[in-house]
């Protein structure tokens, strides 16, 4: 099911694609300039939703992932690592805290910042680095950071639903700017 009324949040399911006769490029697009919800049923299709929302972020861009350990936060990022030609595996931070991924146009940095316990300790990792370099910032547990996050900021929240499946709600602060 497909809703084009971001308010109502209605999940689509990936595998339905085919009855619309739309694309995946043309209905990401669609779906992704509107903001959305999506159910996704392996990580195939959260790194193919992951690649879609990765054609709309710049150089500056903070992404907050937001969800509970095992949401889906760290394979969404490989899929915009992919997305943006990063080379090799990526993994999650969570013990070394921030890993950078260079790709041949942009830094991709990938945070956890899980073990931190607010604002300056954000600092000290080097946040205001990240943006004043154009780093495009991957965020897991971005409510550690509080106020350094900018307004323009992408939220992505992750449900786990049970086996693979996954809901994952995107919104784009800039949505509906005119």
């Amino acid at each position: 099911m497909i809703s084009l009324n971001p308010s109502t949040f209605q999940p689509f399911n990936l595998s339905t694609l085919q009855l619309f006769n739309l694309s995946t490029f043309q209905l990401f697009n669609l779906l992704l300039m509107l903001n959305g919800e999506f159910q996704v049923g392996s990580v195939e299709e959260t790194w193919a939703l992951a690649k879609e929302f990765a054609k709309e972020l710049k150089p500056g861009d903070v992404i907050c992932l937001e969800g509970d350990l095992g949401a889906g936060k760290t394979t969404f990022t490989q899929g915009l690592a992919a997305a943006l030609g990063v080379p090799g595996r990526v993994t999650s931070p969570t013990f070394c805290i921030v890993q950078e991924h260079q790709s041949p146009d942009v830094l991709l940095v990938h945070m956890d910042l899980y073990r931190l316990h607010g604002e300056e300790d954000v600092e000290a990792i080097g946040w205001e680095d990240y943006l004043s370099r154009g780093a495009i910032i991957a965020v897991e547990w971005p409510e550690r950071a509080g106020t350094l996050l900018p307004l323009s900021a992408h939220h992505v929240a992750f449900q786990h639903l049970g086996d693979e499946k996954r809901k994952i709600a995107i919104d784009k602060a800039d949505a509906f700017e005119v």
